[in-house]
């Protein structure tokens, strides 16, 4: 008889998920993990340390520009040392809570590299180089991603850092350079621009977040600009050199043209993310995985019997809440019970301030599958708490089927908008209308009107304060 029911490979936020879902099912269940503390790449070096140092560097951007509006004189100084010691605390802590609900739920925590040894077999390396072999009935691979490479840019976590190295520098740059303009290197590019760096951001293609919604990412562009961030957009980074307390970074133009070199202090790489595949045996079960790392899975299921795939290892966005749904999905799935992701209503936030919060399709997708749609908008220059706030910037847009006014997609960018996308993403997973949401009470004053209004502009009976 195994001795586990199952066995994840990883502790992120997909692998614990799974571990505490399965324990709470009575499943006798085991996680591996490499790390020296439980919740993977964000809770470690990823989501939850950036989001710390975002709201810590927007309150001391608060107090040094913008207090003087509310009649509060201030002059603050940034003390690094401390606002890096409470990021650690916290992710300290949430981490040790992890460990409680392992423990709370029966789940084994057992520490080192894991891998496939063939069907019903899991080899755990621990640090000291030994190793043994768990039996399981099933095995969960939830072994996430890492920062993807560029030839020619050599992290170093010195001069030139990927994500993990940023969250830690132990200097505001002078100058920033980051090479992407995705998630990663926007939010961590606003957290060093707010404490002072000049920052500059290099781009391959001739947009930022390209998955965004195209007028929502114009939006986001022109405010990112004004707050002071430089954009070269159309150029291909071809290398990247230290040299003495610096690094010159070269990059010539997409279309052809003459390269470049700028200087810079530090050098952030966050081109993407691939999926950390690698060494995981995947053979041993007559496993392969695509071109570009991912496995193939149906519903979590992959093609060998008893091994099943979340989170940033198969196809789809890389964020930790989806990783966590199909963590639940694939326990209740081994369990005997039916579970589901719907993979329609997965949202995106983007950290920064303002913030960009997307959930559903937007405008460009629905114009190349031919879909008929109604657009609804509300400026938060007219929503009367953010007015007041002097947080006024950006909008929300409602997309809504023009036959049957069912929410497809919602695309935000303003103050706190992460905190309101939740409320679209219940309306669209109850296959809510625009009207359903026009039609419902939200608390005025409040930032949640602008939900509302928008809605309302569906059918073209916005009522702007």
């Amino acid at each position: 008889m195994a001795g586990y029911d199952v066995v994840i490979i990883g502790g992120g936020p997909g692998g614990y998920n799974a571990a505490i879902r399965a324990g709470q099912l009575g499943l006798k269940a085991a996680c591996v993990e490499m790390r020296a503390s439980l919740g993977g790449t964000c809770l470690n070096v990823g989501c939850i340390p950036s989001k710390s140092l975002l709201h810590a560097s927007e309150l001391f951007e608060l107090a040094k520009d913008d207090f003087v509006k509310f009649g509060i004189d201030v002059t603050p100084q940034l003390n690094l040392p401390v606002m890096m010691k409470q990021k650690a605390e916290s992710v300290g802590q949430l981490t040790k809570g992890v460990e409680f609900l392992f423990k709370k739920n029966k789940v084994e925590w057992i520490k080192g590299r894991g891998r496939l040894a063939g069907p019903g077999k899991v080899e755990v390396v621990a640090e000291d180089g030994t190793s043994s072999v768990l039996e399981t009935r099933h095995v969960v691979i939830a072994t996430g991603s890492e920062p993807s490479p560029l030839p020619g840019v050599t992290v170093d976590q010195q001069r030139i850092v990927d994500s993990t190295g940023a969250l830690d520098l132990p200097e505001t740059p002078g100058h920033l350079v980051v090479i992407g303009a995705g998630v990663i290197g926007l939010e961590l590019g606003s957290v060093w621009r707010r404490l002072g760096a000049k920052v500059t951001v290099v781009e391959f293609l001739d947009r930022i977040t390209p998955t965004v919604d195209a007028e929502t990412a114009k939006t986001f562009q022109r405010s990112l600009t004004k707050q002071g961030i430089t954009f070269r957009l159309d150029a291909r980074v071809t290398g990247a050199t230290i040299k003495n307390d610096g690094v010159d970074v070269t990059f010539e133009p997409v279309k052809g043209g003459e390269p470049e070199t700028i200087s810079a202090d530090y050098v952030l790489l966050a081109i993407g993310r691939r999926p950390f595949t690698d060494g995981l045996g995947l053979d041993s079960v007559g496993l392969t995985t695509d071109r570009r790392g991912f496995i193939e899975t149906n519903r979590a299921r992959t093609a060998a019997e008893g091994v099943w795939a979340i989170g940033d290892v198969t196809y789809g966005p890389m964020l930790a809440h989806k990783a966590e749904d199909e963590a639940v999905a694939c326990i209740e799935t081994i369990a005997g019970r039916a579970g589901h992701v719907n993979y329609e209503v997965i949202p995106n936030v983007i950290y920064t301030f303002p913030e960009v919060a997307t959930v559903g399709r937007t405008e460009e997708e629905l114009k190349a599958d031919g879909v008929a749609y109604k657009v609804g908008k509300f400026p938060f220059t007219a929503n009367s708490r953010a007015k007041v706030n002097h947080e006024a910037e950006g909008f929300v847009k409602i997309l809504a089927d023009a036959q049957t006014d069912r929410i497809l997609g919602v695309h935000m960018i303003g103050p706190d908008v992460s905190e309101m996308i939740g409320e679209y993403c219940v309306a669209m997973e109850f296959g809510g209308s625009s009207e359903d949401v026009a039609r419902t009470s939200h608390p005025h004053p409040s930032r949640s009107e602008a939900l509302r209004q928008a809605a309302m502009g569906v059918e073209g009976w916005t009522m702007q304060a």
